[in-house]
């Protein structure tokens, strides 16, 4: 039997034997049906190139698997913020719409930047409300330039889970 012949076969063994333990990690993430398969795939692909370095094939991959389930559900939540922050801006700046309509939104907004911590209230300010770029934000408030993108995405997620929260809120 030839290198590749047995290599195939255990590999047809291996994946066999960890089809449960997958759909286990899956169903824990709940990664949709239709990404499982991608996520699965990646992780198949990543251990075949790096096999050789590999001590306990089951426990690497199941970790795998757990770290592109982790990415998967960071990636759709930065997604998801970066779609509020638009629909957050659009809304505020759309001409179209009633001035009754703009100050009742504007007002919704300001409560509920408001009830944020001062922190982020500080870099919402200055990154929406006054228009400073991210290096610009991160020197005054006296972050590095590389941490201020995760901060404003973690006050983003902070600002739609208040606007969310908030009972009768127009800006949702």
């Amino acid at each position: 039997m030839s290198h590749e012949a047995r290599q195939e076969g255990s590999y047809e063994e291996l994946l066999r034997g960890m089809q449960p333990r997958f759909a286990q990690v899956l169903a824990r993430f709940k990664i949709p049906p239709q990404d499982a398969e991608d996520l699965l795939q990646q992780t198949l692909l990543a251990f075949v190139r790096k096999e050789a370095s590999v001590r306990v094939p089951e426990t690497w991959l199941v970790g795998t698997l757990r770290n592109r389930c982790l990415k998967y559900w960071r990636a759709r939540r930065r997604s998801l913020y970066t779609a509020i922050d638009s629909a957050v801006l659009e809304a505020v700046a759309a001409e179209e719409r009633p001035a009754q309509h703009l100050a009742d939104l504007q007002r919704d907004l300001n409560a509920a930047v408001g009830r944020l911590r001062p922190r982020c209230r500080s870099i919402l300010r200055l990154r929406y409300g006054l228009g400073c770029k991210p290096r610009e934000t991160a020197r005054r408030l006296g972050y590095r330039e590389s941490s201020i993108y995760k901060l404003v995405e973690r006050c983003l997620a902070a600002l739609s889970n208040q606007l969310i929260d908030t009972p009768g809120s127009r800006a949702c």
